[in-house]
């Protein structure tokens, strides 16, 4: 007989994906979630891609009432439930701290009152709370530069140097020793999700793993949202003929994983003990810029070259990437997809579909709040 197994947040990208492989596992699943029309799209009904056997809850993480009627007697706990916006945290902070971490804190409290056989809690976290990743100095080794100012990036100095010596520095795989500094709201939320869980785990003996996913795409993505990463902004202008907008020198860099090897991970944290009470990055442990990205998809798509602006975002680091050799000695995690054979599954996968293109709406609500400028 399977675990019973709830997923916060379930029916989303993500954890659509984790109920398909549970339920293949003879798992009993459960999803909270409130089907949020920023996610969702207006109709806020059940997305037919979710599984038929899933049992579905329409409810918000925030309301105790709901969540202490549905953690009774779940084994496992996967808390997805949380907005993810890095630049639309900045001017809803409320709203971002309220669902991220008062729905967490709600969960947690919940958990205690309501659920006394616990076996797990997998927390979904981010490598947002990294802020800047690693960098090496020819001088010094190992460092963590200070992150860049307003006057820098208005001066388009993009890159980064050495805190100590001023050096140009180089950017390496990130560990998960590495000091959290976050450096948005939406990061400052992840990170105090991970503490609560933590505190949690600690104090009521109850297996705790967090996994620090790096930048995740692939089918069931919010293509619509303009709040969930470039690649689905990208995909999404060039679907409506619009050419792509490179923020900075276009050289940025980051980790992109396949949803398929998130789902790997969060398998391998349920089912072996070695990654209890752990903390690890999920990603592939490559880069790629922003460029070779636009690049690529543009190729695909035909769409006109990628354009670079010139223009910032506050907020945004320069390069992060994982170091997942945690991962794979204490999972056993092995990602299998490499970024071009992702992206043609996506690309295949949503060359039918109709997309709305919101992105030129929330850039004029970045730049009305004082985000993103030249």
């Amino acid at each position: 007989m399977g675990e019973h197994i709830l997923i916060t947040g379930g029916a989303g990208f993500i954890g659509s994906h984790l109920a398909d492989a549970l339920l293949i596992q003879g798992h009993q699943v459960t999803v909270l979630d409130n089907l949020l029309p920023q996610v969702h799209g207006i109709s806020s009904e059940r997305p037919n891609y979710l599984h038929k056997d899933v049992n579905l809850i329409v409810g918000d993480v925030r309301n105790a009432e709901v969540v202490e009627r549905v953690v009774r007697n779940v084994d496992i706990v996967y808390h997805f439930a949380a907005h993810t916006g890095v630049g639309q945290s900045m001017y809803q902070i409320r709203e971002y701290m309220d669902v991220n971490v008062q729905g967490t804190a709600v969960l947690l409290e919940s958990l205690y009152k309501q659920n006394k056989n616990l076996r797990k809690l997998i927390l979904a976290s981010s490598r947002a709370v990294y802020g800047e990743g690693a960098y090496t100095c020819p001088n010094c080794g190992i460092v963590s530069p200070h992150p860049r100012t307003i006057t820098q990036l208005q001066a388009s100095r993009w890159d980064l140097s050495c805190p100590i010596c001023d050096r140009s520095v180089t950017p390496i795989p990130t560990p998960e020793t590495h000091p959290a500094n976050p450096r948005s709201v939406y990061a400052v939320s992840k990170l105090t999700q991970e503490q609560l869980c933590t505190i949690f785990g600690e104090t009521y003996q109850i297996p705790v793993v967090i996994l620090r996913y790096f930048n995740v795409y692939g089918p069931r993505q919010s293509l619509g949202n303009p709040y969930t990463g470039v690649l689905s902004t990208f995909i999404t202008r060039l679907h409506n003929n619009k050419h792509l907008n490179i923020y900075e020198d276009g050289l940025e860099s980051r980790d992109f994983v396949y949803v398929s090897d998130i789902i790997q991970a969060c398998q391998l944290a349920m089912e072996k003990p070695t990654a209890n009470n752990q903390i690890f990055n999920i990603g592939i442990g490559k880069t790629i810029t922003l460029m070779e990205i636009a690049k690529a998809l543009t190729r695909q798509l035909n769409g006109s070259p990628p354009q670079v602006t010139g223009q910032y975002r506050v907020g945004d680091i320069r390069h992060c990437y994982a170091d997942i050799n945690k991962a794979c000695k204490f999972l056993g995690y092995v990602p299998k997809i490499t970024f071009e054979q992702g992206v043609n599954k996506l690309i295949r996968q949503i060359s039918a579909q109709h997309l709305e293109d919101y992105s030129d709406i929330a850039e004029k609500e970045l730049q009305a709040h004082g985000l993103s400028a030249k």
